[in-house]
């Protein structure tokens, strides 16, 4: 007579501590997502401020209606490339978007024979700009000590330093500036980190500021919240196959 060997059938003491791992396993990655999603937004919240640019002066790096976020500065950091949040009195108080071409001590002139901008001498190849700044707006002025000089990137449409040079030279107070831009938060089609230039590096003295953590911070926001919706659709898939078994049993 054969004999035949049957299979122990798993009882529910014996299922339940794979559950129960299960469970454990999607409670942990739920809670390290979340925690990656709060801490990479509060990052972002307590070092960061959102920006509306109203105008084109910033073109094409920066277009209109884009909302930046700009890292929270004092100005006494602030480099050269630097594109920089401030509010300058003599200039109506408005808040502006521009960019730091020339710092303290520095001589800022136009133009050289290829119609680049020249700091202290040396020509700088401004990739991002629409174009050179030209002969007909020749000037030169030496930075006082504190002070900035700034030119929006669209060169032919930008109130910039170079429409105030009868009030201090053109430069604005270091002190001035509240924030220094380092990403691009809206429209979804343009979110990306603002590139650092190396356009004066060439340049002796304070270089472009190197960015600060909104980029970590974004992915750990961004992909903690996709870890605890995978988490959580995980838990849902399993219960429901769980519901399923039952069914079939019963």
């Amino acid at each position: 007579m054969s004999s035949v060997t049957e299979r122990p059938v798993a009882t529910p003491a014996a299922r339940k501590p794979r559950r129960n791992i299960a469970s454990a396993l999607q409670g942990v990655a739920i809670a390290v997502g979340f925690a990656m999603l709060v801490g990479g937004f509060g990052l972002i919240a307590l070092q960061y401020r959102p920006y509306r640019i109203p105008t084109t002066s910033m073109s094409p790096t920066l277009q209109t209606g884009d909302t930046v976020l700009a890292r929270k500065t004092d100005g006494a950091s602030v480099g050269r490339g630097d594109v920089v949040v401030f509010s300058e009195p003599l200039w109506g108080g408005a808040t502006m978007v521009k960019r730091v071409v020339a710092v303290g001590g520095d001589t800022v002139a136009c133009c050289d024979a290829g119609g680049h901008l020249t700091v202290n001498g040396v020509p700088v190849d401004e990739a991002y700009a629409d174009e050179r700044i030209g002969p007909g707006a020749a000037f030169s002025t030496t930075v006082p000590e504190g002070r900035i000089f700034l030119l929006g990137d669209s060169r032919s449409n930008s109130l910039d330093s170079r429409a105030h040079l009868d009030v201090a030279s053109g430069t604005v107070a270091a002190s001035d500036v509240v924030a220094r831009v380092e990403g691009i938060a809206w429209p979804s089609a343009r979110i990306m980190a603002l590139p650092r230039t190396t356009a004066f590096d060439a340049v002796k003295g304070p270089k472009t500021s190197e960015h600060g953590l909104l980029v970590p911070a974004s992915y750990a926001a961004v992909g903690g919240g996709a870890l605890v919706l995978l988490a959580g659709a995980a838990g849902w898939v399993v219960s429901f196959g769980h519901w399923v078994q039952r069914r079939r049993r019963g």
